[in-house]
């Protein structure tokens, strides 16, 4: 998840590069949106395996 993550800001950024505001706008809101759920499931698989030791 991580990966596409980083795949929507790379093209974010050449987008913005170009003049595609629109779609730059949109590749970093997904981009965001995966980041965010990449975090808080890696929080919680941190969590839930200190409570398996």
């Amino acid at each position: 998840m991580l990966y596409y993550s980083i795949v929507f800001f790379v093209i974010a950024v050449i987008a913005g590069i170009f003049g595609f505001g629109g779609i730059a706008a949109g590749a970093a809101g997904i981009a965001k949106i995966l980041f965010i759920i990449f975090v808080i499931l890696f929080i919680a698989s941190i969590i839930l395996r200190e409570r398996r030791f």
